[in-house]
């Protein structure tokens, strides 16, 4: 990963036979490992508070789901549907961090070692959470359906992706992509901005060398001010996301027609707080996860380095 110091910006070593975006996916794919097994039961409740019925809901708050879940379904409900974002999360985490890191890498260029600002720290964050959401989007419209799924429908992932592929194509598959793309752009913006801009004045303040001279404890402190700074900023495009990936498929059954619309009908049924159902779970989510994502990577970096 790049080192930054009070000065330039060092682009490390690359040891013979491993190029650099290998060791940027691999410890991407380590970071989206951990970022699964420590997220989804948090994720779980998050999206079925998100998309209950507001009319006869089904949890009356988070400790609530979290009982009923439990109760209803024991431990293994709340990893329903992990298979998918264990392959497509690590997937995912590996395109951000490869695309993250080689943007950075041609800014550092054309500013011939001076610092990154934040706007190119945004945008290098912002283009590797649009490259991302093509697998992200697809991924977390399957994991949505089997979290919020409590009786017979779909007996796994591959089932759910095989019988919304022969009813709607890929079309169904992408289901809610539009809005999963502004969510990725926003939320990968402000999430590597955080994280690189506290790294940075952290090497400065404490006169480092290099990135790898910061002990885990900050790694990981960074890592969930990041995961504070995405999800403060795109939550309401989130929940807007997750009501549509849940929403049918045809005209018959479907309760909204765009995101725009979901969006009018949320606010017009529950106001500005139908936005934000579900986010007790999602913020205590954010500081383990995050930290744990930014850890495995610059673990990993610091062992393939």
């Amino acid at each position: 990963m790049t080192s930054v110091t009070a000065e330039t910006v060092e682009i490390p070593n690359i040891k013979p036979g491993m190029s650099q975006a290998v060791k940027d996916c691999l410890s991407g794919t380590v970071g989206g490992i951990l970022q699964v097994l420590v997220g989804q039961p948090f994720d779980t409740v998050k999206v079925r508070l998100q998309t209950q019925s507001t009319t006869n809901p089904l949890y009356s708050g988070m400790m609530d789901c979290v009982k009923k879940t439990r109760a209803n379904e024991g431990i293994t409900g709340f990893y329903k549907g992990t298979m998918t974002p264990l392959v497509g999360i690590g997937a995912c985490v590996s395109i951000q961090f490869v695309v993250l890191e080689a943007m950075k890498r041609y800014f550092s260029r054309n500013e011939k070692g001076a610092l990154l600002s934040n706007g190119q720290l945004y945008i290098a964050g912002a283009a590797s959470g649009v490259a991302n959401s093509f697998v992200s989007g697809p991924v977390e419209h399957i994991r949505t359906r089997l979290q919020v799924q409590t009786g017979t429908g779909y007996s796994g992932p591959i089932d759910c992706i095989r019988q919304i592929y022969n009813s709607h194509g890929i079309r169904g598959i992408y289901k809610g992509q539009g809005i999963t793309m502004a969510r990725e752009f926003q939320g990968y913006g402000a999430y590597f901005l955080a994280y690189e801009w506290l790294v940075q004045q952290a090497v400065k303040k404490d006169n480092l060398q290099s990135r790898s001279e910061l002990p885990t404890w900050k790694v990981c402190a960074f890592g969930a001010a990041a995961g504070y700074a995405m999800w403060f900023t795109i939550y309401p495009m989130d929940a807007v996301k997750s009501k549509l990936q849940t929403d049918g498929f045809t005209a018959d059954n479907r309760q909204y027609r765009s995101a725009l619309d979901c969006a009018r009908q949320t606010f017009a049924k529950e106001g500005i707080a139908g936005f934000f159902r579900g986010i007790g779970p999602c913020l205590l989510r954010a500081a383990p996860v995050n930290a744990a994502t930014f850890m495995g990577f610059e673990m990993a970096m610091r062992v393939l380095s």
